[in-house]
């Protein structure tokens, strides 16, 4: 593991740079690859991004978008794999392990390229032959303005590259509402506001632009797929396969649904389970201290932040669903005392 001051003097002669990101990416991924992505191209090097999948249209706004190469879509594959193979270096951001990119996670691995990890989950795998990590951050988009300003290279930051990396800082401290909004926070995207970020602008983007069918599957699921259990603090949507076609979803449909549920008075845990081809998808929210990664961590392959983390299981909806009301029973006294899970194997 190379120190910052290495890393810096890596960057001075022009690279070809592959950049990834986690599944799904969301805007903070997307936001930190493509902040990057711009500052390095400042810096003469020859970037690609690559997603392992698609990410919602709210997202397209950012520079450096239509360059993006999709793992999924057929005739990009070969162009990223080709990438892949002469990159010298891959920068991975926001995720911790190389199985969060499905197929690319073995590409990045067997490259010979010099691998970068930023990001703020925890347990990061030793992959990296450099890492800028810290779970004190609120968001990876945190951690790339805080890397590029270490480098002594904030001067090239300009209006898009902060606006790229605001929108991952707004969305990861759900608006600034959440426990991780902290000082540092606040101190950061008051600079990416002074360096060009249009904060009304990103708000509206990402939060305020809907589709109709969107905005009748969330009257859908509140009025016929919310699940409210008093006793237990807790509240859960499920939204099955025919559900999501019904109303046309598409990818970022059900981004924020969870939080509903995790805002009526007197819950402390909610969750989302959202039938999909492969497997049931698990978004967990909570309040306080109640350690939901660990939870999820535990019973349902996932992992992720305290009060934000997800998850899958390969049973069938109802059975999940089944499953998740009978461990919350189970483990009120310890969830609900705000006691953490006992760390143990799964």
């Amino acid at each position: 593991m190379i120190a910052l001051e290495s890393f810096k003097k890596l960057l001075n002669s022009p690279k070809k740079i592959v950049i990834t990101t986690h599944h799904k990416p969301d805007a903070d991924a997307l936001g930190s690859s493509l902040g990057m992505a711009n500052y390095l191209v400042k810096k003469n090097h020859e970037v690609t991004v690559v997603t392992p999948s698609d990410y919602p249209s709210f997202l397209y706004w950012m520079k450096g978008n239509d360059e993006v190469l999709n793992f999924e879509e057929e005739n990009h594959k070969k162009e990223i794999v080709k990438r892949v193979n002469q990159a010298e270096i891959i920068i991975c951001l926001d995720f911790s392990c190389l199985s969060r990119i499905n197929e690319l996670g073995e590409m990045v691995r067997r490259s010979q390229a010099f691998k970068v990890n930023i990001d703020h989950h925890q347990d990061p795998e030793d992959f990296a032959d450099f890492r800028y990590w810290s779970t004190q951050a609120a968001a990876t988009c945190e951690l790339v303005y805080d890397l590029i300003v270490k480098i002594g290279d904030k001067k090239l930051i300009d209006e898009d590259i902060a606006e790229c990396l605001y929108s991952g800082i707004m969305t990861d401290t759900g608006g600034f509402k959440h426990p991780n909004t902290t000082k540092h926070v606040h101190l950061v995207t008051a600079e990416l506001i002074g360096l060009g970020a249009d904060n009304a602008k990103i708000s509206r983007l990402i939060y305020d632009t809907n589709s109709v069918n969107r905005l009748k599957f969330i009257g859908f699921a509140l009025s016929r797929r919310l699940v409210i259990l008093n006793e237990l603090n807790t509240a859960y949507f499920w939204i099955s396969k025919k559900d999501l076609k019904k109303y046309d979803s598409q990818t970022g449909d059900t981004e924020g649904l969870v939080n509903y549920a995790l805002s009526l008075d007197g819950i402390k845990i909610a969750a989302l389970f959202t039938e999909r081809k492969e497997a049931v998808k698990i978004s967990f929210r909570s309040t306080e201290d109640i350690a939901v990664n660990k939870f999820a961590a535990k019973y349902f392959n996932g992992g992720g932040h305290k009060n934000a983390a997800g998850g899958k299981s390969d049973l069938t909806l109802k059975e999940t669903l089944e499953k998740f009301e009978k461990l919350i029973k189970e483990n009120q006294d310890r969830l609900l005392n705000q006691l953490e899970l006992v760390n143990e194997k799964h």
